[in-house]
C-alpha cells in the first residue's frame, strides 16, 4: 500500500492538523553532521522552502535548536506563507540567555550567541513563548511542547509549574495544543496519568529498530486520544547506514553490537524485498493508529524530497511478515 506523506491528521478536538510527513528543525539550525559540516544559512532556507513547496505543512522547532537559529530560520520562510496554511510547533523549558563565553553574533540570522538554561517556572514558560514568537515574527504557534524535562530530572517541576502554565496558554488561545517532547517514553507515560495532553513528540522510541514504547506507552496514548509525533525515525543515523562494519550512531551515541546486529538483519530483509531500509523506517511508525506524523530532520532540499519519496515507496506485506517472523518487530505491530 502506498502512503501519502501529505495526508492531514487532526489532533484530537483542537482543530490542529499535521501532515503525515513533517520537518524537524534540528539540522536546519546548523547542527554538526557526522562529517563535521554544518547546514549553512542559504541551504537551510532552501530546505525549508522546498519542504513547503512539495506539500509538507507541519514544522517543528525549538529555542534549543541552534540556540535560536532554527526558530529564526523557520520564521523567515513561514512568514512568506499564508498563516492558516501550516502548523508550527515550538517548545518551552529552556530559556536562551547571552553566552558570556562567546558573545558574538550569527550575522546571517541577526541574533547573538546564546546559551540555554532550564526554567520550568510559570514566568519562564511564558517568557520562552514570547521570545520564540518574536524570533519567528509570527503571531502564534499551534502546538507547544515541554522540552526535555528528563535531562535534569525536572519531573516534579514539570507537574507543579510547567504543565499548569501550558494549560493557561491553551485556555488563553496563545496555542491550540499542548504536550511534551523528549527521548524517552516513561516520563511522558507518567505525565499522561496526570494531564490530558493533546500530543507527544517521542524521539527514537518507536522505530523500525527500537519499539520500546510499543507495549505500554502507545496503548495509553490510544486510550486517552493523545496523538504521537515520532521524531528520530532513523535512530540518529543507524537506519541510514550503508556499511555496518563501521561505527554507527544510535540514539546519540555509538551503537552497541546488539543494535548493529539488529540493524543488519533489518537491512537484509529490506534488500531481499528490494526496498530501501529508510523507506521501511519512515513508514513503520506511521502505521500505528496513535501516530499522527513522522518528522525526520533534513539538511538539504534533496533530503526533503527523498523523505517524501520514501514514504510513497511500496513496501509489500511479505516484507513486514518476514520482519515479524524473524522477531525484528512485534508480531501484532500494525504495519502499512
Amino acid at each position: 500500500m502506498q502512503m501519502n506523506p501529505f495526508e492531514r491528521v487532526v489532533i484530537g478536538d483542537t482543530g490542529v492538523e499535521v501532515t503525515r510527513l513533517g520537518l524537524g528543525g534540528v539540522f536546519v539550525a546548523g547542527r554538526d553532521h557526522d562529517d563535521g559540516s554544518i547546514t549553512g544559512y542559504d541551504t537551510a532556507l532552501a530546505t525549508l522552502d522546498r519542504a513547503y513547496e512539495i506539500g509538507i505543512r507541519y514544522f517543528d522547532t525549538a529555542p534549543f535548536y541552534g540556540r535560536g537559529r532554527s526558530e529564526k530560520r523557520f520564521g523567515k520562510m513561514l512568514g512568506r506563507r499564508p498563516r492558516e496554511s501550516f502548523t508550527l510547533s515550538t517548545k518551552v523549558g529552556r530559556l536562551l540567555v547571552p553566552d558570556t563565553e562567546d558573545p558574538g553574533a550569527w550575522a546571517e540570522d541577526g541574533i547573538p550567541h546564546f546559551a540555554a538554561k532550564f526554567d520550568l517556572s510559570r514566568d519562564g514558560i511564558r517568557r520562552s513563548v514570547e521570545e520564540s514568537l518574536e524570533r519567528h515574527q509570527l503571531s502564534h504557534a499551534e502546538i507547544l511542547y515541554l522540552h526535555d524535562p528528563d535531562v535534569e530530572n525536572l519531573e516534579d517541576e514539570a507537574i507543579r509549574t510547567a504543565f499548569p502554565a501550558l494549560f493557561e496558554l491553551k485556555e488563553e488561545g496563545t496555542v491550540k495544543a499542548i504536550g511534551t517532547g523528549m527521548n524517552q517514553w516513561e516520563m511522558p507515560f507518567r505525565f499522561l496519568q496526570e494531564f490530558a495532553l493533546d500530543i507527544i513528540l517521542l524521539a527514537g522510541r518507536y522505530t523500525l529498530l527500537d519499539q520500546a514504547a510499543y507495549h505500554e506507552f502507545l496503548p495509553e496514548c490510544e486510550k486517552q486520544g493523545t496523538k504521537v509525533v515520532t521524531g528520530g525515525p532513523f535512530n540518529s543515523g543507524i537506519l541510514t547506514a550503508t556499511d555496518f562494519d563501521k561505527p554507527a550512531w544510535f540514539n546519540y551515541q555509538q551503537a552497541s553490537p546488539e543494535w548493529l546486529d539488529k540493524a543488519r538483519a533489518l537491512k537484509a530483509v529490506c534488500q531481499r524485498h528490494g526496498v530501501d531500509m529508510k523507506a521501511a523506517a519512515l513508514q513503520f511508525p506511521l502505521a500505528h493508529p496513535a501516530v499522527a506524523c513522522v518528522i525526520p530532520g533534513a539538511a538539504s532540499p534533496e533530503q526533503v524530497e527523498q523523505n517524501a519519496a520514501l514514504i510513497r515507496t511500496d513496501c509489500s506485506a511479505d516484507l513486514w511478515a518476514e520482519m515479524k517472523h524473524e522477531g525484528l518487530i512485534p508480531l501484532d505491530a500494525p504495519t502499512p
